[in-house]
């Protein structure tokens, strides 16, 4: 997620609930390491429980980015193997790394004596790239990854071809093979296996859970329909006895986020924009995605404004 779950990001999704597993922005160890990058790493201690997401390929260089994660605090970090982007490809990490399992298992024993008991250490992948059968790249990768002493994988059921397709296309065009990832869970009883990939609905996300699935990783269905997705996830997936997030008791929760972020210098559509489609499938969606779209160096009192017309509205 790329440019997208930046930490003000972080903030609205937590508001909207506070059991999801949150990720960062896929951040490299080069850019931490060789850069400077570490500005990436700061968080808000509300966004816990927040992974930071990894993408590299050298096993020094990830067991010190992975090390910088844990004592800024991060109680997961993910190493992405599953990114098609040219950018990641020319970096040689992402979903080029599934041809190489032996060298993801080495960054990832690295990264989990960098770090100890601090953080835990995952991985995301593909079931394969290009023209590698998936019967037997993916487990070729668990095996892997296991023999790292890793203990949770997050599978995208796809295939990635890193030549021919974008990295949108990469996320539609090869088809989803949800079998194939549930037939690795009674093979690989000693990991956890969360599901990535086409779920876009939390009775999708219910359906699967209910196959076996440790876990799902929903991504862009729940930055653009945030609500449906997240606001009634802890009542229907994890199990809290508690009410789902009114959307404008969020808008208004948001409130500081955004005040903070303009006074960090930063414009007020950079924090907006993660809220676009709060209201989405709700009365009035069109005109709060306008008002927010067309005010892109507003101030507060720009925002306060919009905020009183949904008290306006809601009370009519």
């Amino acid at each position: 997620m790329l440019d997208w779950t930046d930490s003000t990001c972080r903030q609205f999704h937590r508001l909207l609930s506070r059991h999801t597993l949150l990720y960062t922005e896929m951040v490299t160890s080069a850019a931490l390491i060789r850069g400077d990058a570490r500005h990436l790493l700061r968080f808000n201690p509300v966004e816990q429980p927040v992974a930071l997401q990894l993408g590299g390929s050298d096993p020094k260089e990830l067991a010190l980015a992975a090390r910088l994660g844990a004592d800024e605090g991060y109680r997961e970090v993910n190493l992405n193997v599953g990114c098609p982007s040219d950018r990641v490809q020319s970096g040689c990490f992402g979903a080029v790394l599934m041809k190489t399992p032996d060298l993801v298992a080495e960054c990832l024993a690295a990264m989990r004596e960098a770090t100890g008991e601090h953080a835990e250490i995952t991985v995301k992948c593909r079931i394969g790239v290009d023209d590698q059968d998936p019967e037997t790249a993916l487990p070729a990768f668990l095996d892997a990854a296991r023999a790292s002493g890793i203990k949770r994988v997050v599978v995208h059921a796809r295939k990635a071809w890193l030549k021919g397709l974008s990295p949108k296309e990469n996320r539609e065009v090869p088809p989803l093979d949800y079998d194939l990832v549930a037939r690795m869970i009674p093979a690989y009883p000693d990991l956890t296996l969360c599901l990535n990939g086409g779920i876009a609905t939390l009775d999708h996300a219910e359906t699967l859970l209910a196959r076996g699935f440790a876990g799902v990783m929903i991504g862009r269905a729940a930055y653009h329909q945030p609500v449906e997705i997240l606001a009634s996830a802890d009542r229907r997936i994890f199990g809290q006895n508690t009410s789902d997030s009114d959307p404008v008791d969020v808008a208004f929760a948001m409130r500081p986020v955004i005040a903070a972020h303009l006074e960090r210098g930063g414009r007020l559509i950079g924090a907006t924009r993660h809220i676009l489609g709060l209201l989405s499938g709700k009365p009035g969606a069109r005109a709060w995605r306008r008002a927010l779209s067309e005010m892109p160096n507003g101030t507060i009192d720009d925002f306060d404004n919009l905020l009183n017309g949904l008290l306006e509205r809601r009370a009519a």
